[in-house]
């Protein structure tokens, strides 16, 4: 899909809601508010066509399957007060467009517009991002749910939301160059309840992706993508090497492996290993609601010290446990040292083993 980032694309008609939204050449009414946070909002609408039109089904550029029978979508609305702000959204814009595969959320419609500043007539923008809709909620959600009443993912249902999760990053990580997502996290991955099927995975937010490698060679080039990371990757499934980046190091695709495994280990117990270390320790964590992440309240550095360790506990699981050999599972992608660390292909051929041993 190509990227337009200038004319009267869209036309924003409410404020909080109920109002029509034109996104390019289509029409869609706001049903209600998703999420908010920062300056993004979600909604959920509801494509308006005109009798004998195609609306939305007419874009070429729009996988099939990926147009609502019920015409409903999520669309995210940014508002962009400066320059770095939109060269932001063009880059989330960018490099959403490149992918297509099951397990990512795809970008169906966009358009930016420049706005009126309401106060001092200065020149703002306003993005709209058009998304398929998910109403089941993020694995975040979820396990929040799940977390109130004891409950836990069999150890097939956590190996096969898994399993689509590395499909999504195999995907991502198989481009030339290859792309981190860098910020692989329960909170941005959408979960669907199928009957009789294992639920659907589809990893969403792009806003962080970005060509993986990097090579550092002085400490300046080190504090810039420390600074990066701080701003763009969520601190308690961020790779050590992103919290203290060695001023001559080779960064590659493997920070997602790190944040991949720490979220095989909050599918299984609702927390990433780090969260759970700090609880355990007497540290807190504050969570905040946002459409597409959360914000974490960092304690005084004892959250990078239990990554930089590496250090994992085990909290009581159902009953029976989970096996010993996921949580070898998480630890061989918990390696400190990225250089050995494995890579998604690893991944992929180590969870097929255990989804064949565990579904006989």
């Amino acid at each position: 899909m190509g990227c337009s980032f200038s004319g009267l694309n869209a036309f924003y008609d409410a404020v909080n809601g109920g109002g029509d939204v034109w996104i390019n050449e289509n029409r869609f009414r706001i049903v209600r508010q998703l999420g908010e946070g920062g300056f993004a909002y979600v909604f959920l609408v509801k494509e308006v066509v005109a009798d004998g039109a195609a609306g939305l089904a007419r874009k070429k550029s729009i996988d099939p399957s990926h147009i609502s029978d019920h015409g409903t979508y999520a669309m995210k609305k940014v508002i962009i007060q400066t320059e770095e702000q939109l060269e932001l959204v063009k880059q989330e814009i960018r490099v959403s467009s490149l992918f297509n595969h099951p397990n990512l959320l795809p970008l169906l419609d966009h358009a930016v517009i420049p706005v009126k500043g309401m106060q001092d007539g200065s020149r703002k923008h306003e993005a709209y991002l058009l998304f398929p809709v998910h109403l089941d909620g993020t694995l975040f959600d979820i396990a929040k749910v799940m977390q109130s009443k004891k409950e836990f993912f069999t150890t097939t249902t956590v190996l096969q939301i898994f399993r689509q999760l590395c499909a999504g990053l195999k995907h991502m990580h198989s481009f030339d160059p290859p792309y981190a997502h860098n910020d692989v996290k329960p909170g941005n991955v959408l979960i669907t309840h199928r009957k009789g099927q294992p639920p659907g995975a589809i990893l969403m937010d792009f806003g962080s992706a970005r060509p993986a490698r990097k090579e550092i060679r002085l400490r300046s080039e080190a504090l810039q993508l420390q600074d990066w990371a701080s701003e763009h990757c969520s601190a308690p499934f961020r790779a050590p090497e992103l919290w203290d980046c060695p001023s001559h190091a080779d960064i590659d695709e493997r920070t997602d492996i790190w944040s991949l495994g720490c979220t095989l280990y909050a599918i299984m117990y609702g927390a990433s290993p780090f969260e759970y270390a700090i609880g355990e320790s007497g540290g807190s964590l504050q969570y905040g609601a946002s459409p597409f992440e959360y914000a974490i309240g960092e304690s005084g550095g004892s959250l990078q010290l239990a990554v930089m360790n590496a250090q994992i506990k085990w909290p009581s699981g159902p009953d029976p446990p989970y096996p010993e050999s996921l949580h070898q599972f998480i630890v061989w992608m918990l390696q400190p040292q990225p250089a050995v660390r494995p890579k998604i292909d690893d991944i992929i051929v180590h969870v097929d083993k255990l989804i064949s041993k565990y579904s006989s």
